[in-house]
């Protein structure tokens, strides 16, 4: 029976000795870290509408993740090198864990949320509608209302902050202490495929939390403490607040579990990884920067404890180590390329989904579930790939290189093309044709007409409408709409009364769905190619640097990402 027990314990024990669980439970804390934080942007809009939040409310809680992950991510990966990784990964994804289970707090802690009973008519679903003297501009919602709902919204949004901050801090061990443990452990032959599953997962994780975003949301935000049935709005109703706590709670939980795991496995794997038969030819041409010296303690392995410097010692050594680091040519390079691409992807998918919506007339959501569905699946496998032909391929340290640069070249080429993909702008009433059969110049267009000069437009939001007559206005109020279904449109007077109607969006312009599904193809095959660099890049970077800095190299790598995440 000892025995037995005892081989049962010796099973259990071994599974923590495989580096391929460890891959498989810091896959699944990858993917929750990337899931929480694309299931913040997720709900952003309505968090601003529960917590009556200004916009630039909105952007410092979006900022705080970054703002906690900047200010440890350095000391993290450098002294957590020397220290027992894994659990530091697990510490590490148990604070993630109380953040994300903080974030949903507010909800439990607010009162619960109350809207406007009755038929909503003012600015529904952005439609400003004609107002005629004003009748259909005075109504608002109750200010009473207002008030009651801004209670507490202080303490609500300073409990949001802490939380952000708090999953910053919490994901810093995570990816630069998790990459370097695996390199250690497995042949340097399969390292970039291992490191290729690592990066895939992290970045299918903002598709997983996209997609927890629109589901949780359908849910009304207080449906565990009131009878859902009795409500008089659903999803589709602009006062619809959905369960946006929802998702932090199920990311937290999945990060708790997770990081569990991370506790069972040792500081390094028993047997070690004998790479005496592996070539150790250098990621570098030729390595003829100067390594930091052994008596400086930064090339002093963590389990050397005779004449080992102390903590200030090791803090006064990390401006030094930098400046190491940044003298490396290689290592110098691998970041200032990472940087540019991470400036561009940001950039190109902050506007992307803008893009689609004025270029091909889609909706906000269909445009999100677009790129959720496409862009971000042939990201994963172009990651994927890249680390599987590293390893296929057997490639040498130039031959990454030149790997890298070409998926970059050929990438590069590929949004150039982007330039020629679009759609025609149709005919805009007061913008490109005139109203009505008018027959003036180009140089005398102008939005308003004698069909809606009565109505007090504003032109400082643009919330196009087609008409029947197959042109698109400005707006419903541009249109000449008096009532909220867009009907009654008295710039359409031309047509019969029964078609003087209008629908939501801009009318849709000849061939314009072959060119989407075109631009749709090329973005994909730009996702795929792009992503493929990634995997050989990382490869190089902790290849050009002393084994014992290659945590440190991922923290700087991960902070100057960071900064230019924070900043755009």
């Amino acid at each position: 029976m000892a025995g037995g027990e005892a081989g049962r314990r010796g099973r259990r024990a071994s599974c923590f000795l495989d580096i391929k669980v460890f891959l498989v439970a810091e896959c699944s804390l990858m993917l929750a870290q990337g899931t929480v934080g694309a299931y913040l942007v997720s709900v952003l809009t309505t968090l601003e509408r529960r917590f009556n939040l200004q916009s630039t409310d909105v952007g410092v809680i979006a900022s705080s993740f970054e703002i906690g992950n900047l200010a440890l991510i350095l000391f993290v990966s450098y002294f957590g090198a020397r220290g027992h990784r894994p659990r530091l990964i697990g510490c590490g994804g148990i604070v993630m864990a109380l953040g994300a289970l903080l974030s949903a707090l507010p909800e439990f802690l607010t009162h619960q949320y109350e809207y406007e009973s009755g038929e909503i008519r003012w600015g529904a679903e952005g439609r400003d509608v004609c107002a005629v003297n004003g009748s259909a501009s005075d109504e608002g919602p109750d200010p009473d209302l207002i008030c009651r709902n801004r209670t507490a919204t202080n303490m609500m949004y300073l409990l949001l902050i802490g939380a952000q901050v708090l999953l910053g801090i919490g994901a810093t061990p995570v990816q630069p202490l998790g990459v370097s443990y695996i390199d250690d452990h497995v042949r340097r032959k399969d390292s970039s495929l291992y490191i290729g599953i690592l990066f895939t997962m992290l970045v299918f994780g903002p598709a997983c939390g996209f997609i927890l975003g629109s589901f949780c949301t359908k849910f009304y935000v207080d449906a565990v403490f009131i009878d859902t049935s009795k409500l008089d709005i659903t999803p589709d109703d602009p006062r619809w607040i959905g369960a946006w706590w929802g998702g932090f709670l199920l990311c937290g939980a999945l990060l708790f579990f997770s990081s569990l795991l991370m506790f069972g496995f040792p500081q390094s794997l028993s047997p070690r990884m004998d790479r005496s038969e592996e070539s150790e030819q250098t990621m570098l041409p030729d390595r003829d920067y100067e390594r930091p010296k052994p008596s400086n303690g930064v090339l002093r392995h963590s389990l050397e404890t005779d004449d080992s410097p102390s903590c200030f010692q090791q803090l006064r050594v990390i401006p030094s180590v930098t400046k190491h680091l940044l003298s490396n040519p290689v290592f110098t390079c691998i970041v200032l390329a990472a940087c540019m691409e991470i400036a561009v992807v940001a950039g190109f998918a902050a506007f992307l989904g803008k893009y689609l919506e004025q270029q091909f007339n889609l909706t906000t959501s269909s445009a999100n579930q677009l790129l959720g569905m496409t862009a971000i699946p042939c990201a994963c496998l172009g990651i994927f790939l890249g680390g599987l032909l590293v390893k296929k391929l057997g490639l040498s340290a130039l031959g990454a290189i030149r790997m890298a640069m070409l998926v970059n070249l050929v990438s590069t080429a590929c949004y150039v093309s982007f330039l020629f993909l679009g759609c025609d702008t149709g005919p805009v009433a007061g913008v490109t044709v005139p109203y009505g059969n008018n027959s003036v110049p180009s140089s005398s267009l102008d939005p308003y007409s004698s069909c809606n000069n009565k109505c007090e437009c504003q032109t400082d939001s643009f919330t196009p409408v087609c008409g029947a007559d197959g042109i698109t206005y400005l707006s419903a109020c541009f249109a000449g709409c008096t009532s909220k279904n867009l009907t009654d449109c008295g710039c359409l007077s031309s047509l019969p009364a029964e078609n003087t109607t209008a629908v939501p969006g801009k009318c849709p312009s000849p061939g314009c769905q072959e060119a989407f599904l075109t631009f749709l193809c090329v973005m994909c095959v730009c996702s795929m190619i792009g992503a493929m660099a990634q995997t050989p890049s990382v490869i190089i970077l902790i290849r050009a640097v002393s084994p014992e800095l290659k945590s440190y190299a991922l923290g700087v790598l991960f902070l100057l990402l960071r900064l230019i995440e924070l900043f755009l």
